[in-house]
């Protein structure tokens, strides 16, 4: 019998996947526990409509993303850092820094998490960190660190 799965079912399958399972296994375990459903053509187009929806809601965000990228490279972020001698900074300048500074200044929200930083500068200079602000789109800023009066 032909089933779309409702949710994620460990060694069956995924939400939203159309799988074969047996009569008794649908009817007894998969229908009651509101696992899945019968895979009718009525419930074939619904399911239909929703992954089309979902592919337009992602590929729309893709496009956001893309543009928000380009708009980021263009971008200069300036932080300021007390620092001793040689350039080399009291403290350090990390991920999450950098995404509080975006924010405040160019109302731009990035986690830090997607901020690719190796490790946090910790020297004054004018350096390009990677944001992963999309699973599809990577991007990189400037960043100018300079010494607070």
């Amino acid at each position: 019998m032909k089933v779309i799965l409702l949710k994620d079912i460990k060694g069956t399958g995924k939400k939203g996947e159309v799988i074969n399972a047996s009569d008794g296994y649908a009817r007894n375990y998969l229908f009651p526990r509101k696992l899945a459903k019968e895979a009718t053509t009525g419930n074939m187009k619904v399911l239909n409509e929703q992954n089309t929806a979902k592919q337009i809601k992602a590929d729309k965000e893709y496009e956001e993303a893309k543009q928000l990228g380009e708009k980021m490279e263009e971008l200069v972020l300036t932080l300021y850092s007390k620092s001793g001698e040689g350039g080399r900074l009291f403290g350090s300048i990390t991920s999450k820094d950098i995404a509080t500074e975006l924010k405040k200044k160019h109302k731009i929200e990035v986690d830090k998490r997607k901020v690719l930083l190796e490790e946090p500068i910790k020297c004054l200079g004018s350096r390009f960190v990677e944001m992963k602000i999309h699973p599809k789109v990577v991007t990189k800023i400037r960043v100018d660190v300079k010494e607070k009066n």
